[in-house]
């Protein structure tokens, strides 16, 4: 899964739930973003996410792989 995918993945997600997210890429150094889902955070890295990576990320933002 790339960044972009994720960011698209996200906001549907979020929709679905009556949440918001913000994309910040001013917020992150070099090739990151910051990416906020309601009161949630975590960094995003531009490119093709690992699972580990992908894993992890969900976890900060409090989600279930199986509903993503």
């Amino acid at each position: 899964m790339t960044d972009r995918e994720f960011l698209r993945r996200l906001r549907r997600y979020a929709r679905k739930r009556g949440l918001t997210v913000e994309h910040t890429p001013e917020r992150g150094k070099g090739s990151h973003a910051k990416v906020q889902l309601g009161d949630k955070a975590t960094t995003l890295s531009r490119g093709e996410l690992q699972s580990g990576t992908l894993r992890s990320m969900l976890r900060q933002l409090d989600i279930d792989k199986r509903e993503f």
